[in-house]
């Protein structure tokens, strides 16, 4: 019996996991649920699972959450804040943690779960990509085991040989990151400058939450993912492609130095590689349908616009820079995006508000947890400024 803390729990992974949970009631138990704003959403949640702890942002959301709760007669204790997520994600009762808090708020507690040495389900990227050398080196030293779950990553995993530890001695050649191309594929720039924030949040493929439907439209989320892959698989950003695949059925491939090519192959459903790492090495049934070749009948791929989409060359030039460019990148574009869904700017100019703060930040390498927050901080400063100017 694994027990399971979820940072995240109301977000479609969070949702998504223990849809999985909920399938295997024999196999893993819940210890913590974690959300940030979905109180309700997060009390229904523990009705069904009853975890030891539930976790919000803030005391009036706890105190909303304990009303709630008590009204059920559940007996799930309620904390709130920072320091409470890492309790929950770092506590002796747990083995397991999801890490689906999106964004940069996921990085102080998916570390704390890393340095407590859990089995780690990474869905949170953004730790990945404002402090990839820091984290890794955590997770070396700690002994934890880090299992991706974004479908791309996960597909590259098990497409990796089971003793691998690096590109070179493995016979690696390059990863293909498979990108759906989002709602805007095949439009030019000019036609994606009025867009609205609902078009940007309707991805053909995946249901999501706002902000990374958004990075999906802008292709942001593949720069992001192209991070997340250098770091993950310790392979340089010249050794990543992005290739747009609109089916969304191969989710990544590796190409060897021998010619051979690996693909691993799935419907869209998030369910799949959740169910391959909280069960690996073992196989556990997800409740995602079997894959019907014939239905698909093809499979198209094609190399992606970066004119129509700077923010995946942006993030690629940020991969290449290393120090702490890919922790502004983050910063940058959180707050774009933001400022996107509160239609304060144009979809097209998250990638102009991303590519000035870049430019309007002198580059270092972070050496410690402190330091990457500093530059995000600064960043968000920064960006935050520029965009008010947009908006004269």
């Amino acid at each position: 019996m694994q027990t399971i803390t979820i940072l995240g729990a109301t977000g479609s992974i969070g949702v998504s996991t223990l849809d999985v949970i909920a399938r295997h009631a024999d196999k893993y138990s819940v210890f913590a649920l974690t959300a940030h704003s979905q109180i309700t959403a997060l009390a229904l949640q523990c009705r069904q699972f009853n975890p030891k702890y539930a976790v919000v942002s803030d005391a009036a959301a706890a105190a909303s959450l304990q009303a709630l709760l008590a009204e059920s007669g559940c007996a799930t204790e309620v904390l709130w804040g920072v320091e409470a997520l890492c309790q929950v994600a770092s506590d002796d009762g747990v083995d397991t943690v999801m890490a689906a808090i999106v964004g940069a708020a996921g990085l102080v507690p998916t570390l704390a779960a890393v340095q407590a040495g859990k089995k780690v389900l990474l869905a949170n990227k953004e730790a990945l990509v404002m402090a990839g050398g820091l984290f890794m080196q955590a997770v070396a030293e700690s002994g934890c085991v880090l299992l991706p779950i974004d479908s791309e990553h996960n597909a590259i995993f098990q497409c990796l040989p089971t003793d691998y530890s690096s590109a070179v001695s493995s016979g690696v050649k390059k990863l293909l990151l498979s990108a759906s191309g989002g709602p805007f594929r095949g439009w030019s720039l000019e036609q994606m400058r009025s867009v609205s924030p609902e078009q940007a949040c309707a991805h053909p493929k995946w249901s999501m939450g706002r902000k990374i439907s958004v990075d999906s439209a802008t292709l942001m989320n593949k720069g992001l993912e192209l991070i997340e892959a250098c770091w993950l698989f310790a392979v340089p950003a010249q050794a990543v492609e992005v290739v747009v695949h609109p089916q969304s059925i191969v989710h990544s491939l590796v190409q060897y130095t021998d010619g051979s090519v690996l693909a691993e192959l799935g419907n869209p459903d998030m369910r799949t590689p959740i169910a391959q790492a909280l069960a690996w090495p073992q196989r556990i049934e997800s409740g995602v349908a079997d894959l019907d070749l014939f239905d698909i009948a093809r499979l198209d791929f094609e190399q992606p616009d970066m004119q129509a989409f700077p923010c995946l060359a942006i993030a690629s030039a940020a991969a290449r820079a290393g120090g702490d460019a890919a922790t502004i990148l983050n910063a940058a574009n959180e707050v774009a995006v933001q400022a996107f869904l509160d239609q304060r700017i144009e979809f097209t100019q998250i990638a102009e508000v991303v590519e000035q703060t870049l430019n309007g930040q002198v580059l270092s390498e972070p050496e410690s947890l402190e330091l990457v927050q500093q530059s995000d901080s600064a960043a968000r400063l920064y960006s935050s400024s520029y965009i008010k100017r947009l908006e004269k």
